[in-house]
């Protein structure tokens, strides 16, 4: 797809400049003269590289979030429902979207359909909008006229999702602020309170105790070699960052987040959740097995499990079966196994992967009404050392000092 900058005429004469995106002129002419437009000039456009332009859009993509994706799926599952034609939607959504990005997106959209594209294929120009499941389920939905019913089941899927994070945030929210708190306390009392006692002491002739010598030494150090120690951080987290972004750094930072007590077992259990939900919509729209595991074990939100789930393709591939392989990646649960054995010997694999999928629901939503309970021994634990060292770093000094003065 080219961008191409047009001049044209309307029915009035006035002289309309734009840019539209597609094959070539010729698709150009056509979409202009559907619209009531005399073609006069079309040429390539080329977009200037401007860093203003570069942030904004990145900038429009970090404004997207899943509330809007959500209420686009079920917008255009009424509209779709109730007959209305896929470009005539897609522009009235245009019109009515309050995201940026999104809006972007919609335009070249309408453009592709009305240069005759499909949908899916012109979601596809637009992966940071639309994920790969949302795009294959749109696909699936076009193929079997079903693209009401895929819009209707994308957005079941995402309000779920969404309120899976949504919990899990305000869970974890409390234990931040107070771990917040008490780190801006202990940096307070590093850097102006111990100093001061280490004045008092000096001219007392008395000795500080080794705690608050030690929080005094770290106190010091950091002053000192503050520049340092900011520019060491700010190239860690870059190294840091562009290690996560490769493959092996996105697969270690996924299987570590699976290993945090509490957490981490709910993140597994939601991503298994939203496999199984996902594979069953797959199955139920028509599309094999093979590539069904392959689109949802790329959109599944974790490498590591999507990893798994590979492997489970490849060896179903050659020939084992999906229960077998099911256990043999060690991601499922050993009742959820017993489920999809049932589903193969009966002929009805969907129905047990969303039978799974709610018993994955129940266990996730038990968690997280539990997930306060498992924090906060945790949180206790961290608090106490917290104020110990606030304890070690003020109150001996002025014991010490009491002791001193006698």
């Amino acid at each position: 797809m080219t961008i191409y900058k047009y001049t044209a005429r309307d029915r009035n004469g006035i002289l309309v400049e734009d840019t539209l995106t597609a094959d070539n002129q010729k698709s150009v002419a056509t979409m202009l003269m559907n619209r009531s437009l005399t073609p006069i000039r079309i040429d390539e456009f080329t977009p200037p590289e401007d860093l203003m332009i570069k942030f904004n859009q990145w900038q429009d993509k970090r404004s997207l979030n899943l509330d809007d994706i959500i209420l686009f799926s079920r917008q255009m599952y009424s509209l779709t429902k109730a007959g209305v034609p896929i470009i005539r939607a897609i522009r009235s959504l245009e019109e009515s979207t309050q995201n940026k990005a999104l809006k972007s997106a919609l335009v070249d959209i309408a453009t592709s359909l009305e240069a005759g594209s499909s949908l899916g294929m012109a979601m596809e120009a637009h992966p940071h909008v639309f994920s790969d499941l949302f795009i294959n389920i749109v696909k699936v939905g076009e193929s079997t006229g079903g693209l009401d019913q895929g819009f209707l089941q994308i957005s079941h899927y995402l309000g779920r999702e969404k309120e899976t994070v949504s919990r899990i945030k305000s869970a974890v929210q409390y234990p931040k602020m107070v771990l917040m708190a008490l780190s801006v306390a202990i940096l307070v009392v590093t850097i102006y309170v111990i100093p001061a006692f280490k004045n008092v002491f000096a001219k007392m002739g008395a000795e500080l105790p080794w705690q608050t010598t030690l929080l005094l030494d770290i106190s010091n150090f950091a002053v000192n070699f503050l520049p340092q120690i900011i520019l060491s951080l700010v190239l860690a987290t870059i190294l840091i960052r562009k290690y996560l972004q490769t493959s092996q750094g996105k697969m270690n930072k996924d299987r570590y987040i699976l290993s945090i007590p509490g957490i981490g077992s709910i993140i597994h259990r939601s991503c298994m959740e939203r496999f199984s939900r996902s594979f069953a919509m797959i199955l139920n729209a028509g599309v094999p097995i093979i590539q069904g595991i392959n689109v949802v074990s790329g959109a599944i939100g974790n490498v590591y499990i999507g990893s798994k789930l590979d492997e489970m393709r490849l060896g179903i591939e050659k020939g084992d079966s999906i229960s077998r392989m099911a256990k043999s990646i060690g991601l499922f649960s050993p009742l959820v196994i017993q489920m999809i054995i049932v589903g193969e010997e009966t002929g009805s694999i969907s129905d047990m992967l969303i039978e799974a999928a709610d018993f994955y629901k129940t266990e996730v939503d038990a968690d997280l009404e539990n997930l306060a309970s498992v924090i906060e021994p945790l949180l206790l634990v961290v608090v106490g050392i917290m104020v110990l060292i606030l304890a070690l770093g003020i109150f001996l000094p002025m014991w010490n000092l009491s002791s001193a003065m006698h």
